[in-house]
């Protein structure tokens, strides 16, 4: 018994050691590449600092402007909010209905998963200006087509109400990223669940409630998680679209962090923000994981 007991250990162990040394790299890039900036901007925000002259400390001063009378901050903020609120969901929407209709047994199905992908990867910055041409006010394709039905179309991105719809309208396009992700979900059901809720006559909308969304809720957590984060340091859209205009509808929070630190040069409150908008995502990220156990099931039906 304590032989057997030795041999589990040192396998264990031997395990453990590979597990370690699969992961060394990202510790020592951690370390080495995040660690430092990490640490020199928490340090930085407690500054007032141009780049060009030494840091000086000033306390709590940037957070106190930031509050109390930085009105772009608050303006930032709720651009950035909205984005949140509305692109979120569309998007898990629009990526779920998606990966229904390409889950279905059709000849051909992994050409046209194929097309339904494609636009994911396309860099943001070239997906950008292939927007800008798409949603021109005069000459753009969409109120070309829309003017074939007799609809004048919005300014878009020239609007400051329309410029926020736009830009949630071109990140609807590249829905297939988390498209891909519902499609592996919705294959990992058991077919078996569906076949016997047929046999009790279930209807398809029954079998998507009470099957298909219980066994998908991990993944739709996932996406819900991975999209807020990914929505709150939005940047390159408004960067290359917009420069945060018409009238600051664009801008946000990431895009006024990154004007703070590189076109007024005040790298100390650009830090000052960073953290700010790193305690936001944790607030969110523990608010979703605590409300998670409401809604999303792990347990095989």
């Amino acid at each position: 018994m304590q032989t057997r007991r030795s041999k589990l250990s040192g396998l264990a162990r031997k395990e453990a050691i590979a597990g370690y040394m699969f992961i060394l790299p990202w510790i020592l890039g951690f370390l080495m590449f995040t660690s430092f900036p990490l640490i020199s901007s928490f340090i930085l925000s407690f500054t007032n600092y141009s780049v060009i002259n030494p840091p000086k400390f000033c306390g709590t001063e940037n957070y106190k402007i930031m509050f109390t009378s930085d009105r772009l901050f608050y303006k930032s903020l709720g651009n950035t909010f909205y984005m949140v609120a509305i692109g979120v969901p569309l998007n898990i929407l629009v990526g779920l209905s998606i990966a229904l209709l390409l889950n279905t047994k059709v000849r051909g199905m992994q050409y046209y998963r194929t097309i339904f992908y494609l636009p994911s990867i396309v860099p943001t910055v070239a997906s950008s200006i292939l927007w800008l041409w798409i949603l021109h006010p005069s000459v753009g394709l969409l109120n070309s087509a829309l003017h074939l039905f007799g609809v004048n179309g919005p300014q878009w991105l020239a609007s400051p109400i329309w410029s926020k719809p736009a830009i949630i309208l071109m990140g609807l396009w590249g829905a297939g990223s988390s498209m891909i992700i519902y499609l592996a979900g919705l294959q990992g059901i058991p077919e078996q669940l569906y076949e016997a809720a047929e046999i009790d006559g279930a209807t398809w909308w029954t079998k998507f409630f009470k099957i298909t969304l219980p066994l998908l809720s991990p993944t739709i957590f996932f996406n819900l998680v991975m999209g807020i984060i990914g929505t709150m340091q939005i940047f390159t859209q408004a960067y290359i679209m917009t420069q945060g205009g018409p009238l600051d509808s664009t801008l946000f929070y990431v895009y006024y962090l990154f004007n703070n630190a590189f076109s007024y040069f005040k790298m100390g409150y650009a830090c000052s923000l960073a953290w700010f908008l790193f305690l936001i995502i944790l607030v969110l990220t523990l608010i979703q994981l605590r409300l998670a156990r409401y809604w999303v099931y792990y347990e095989v039906l």
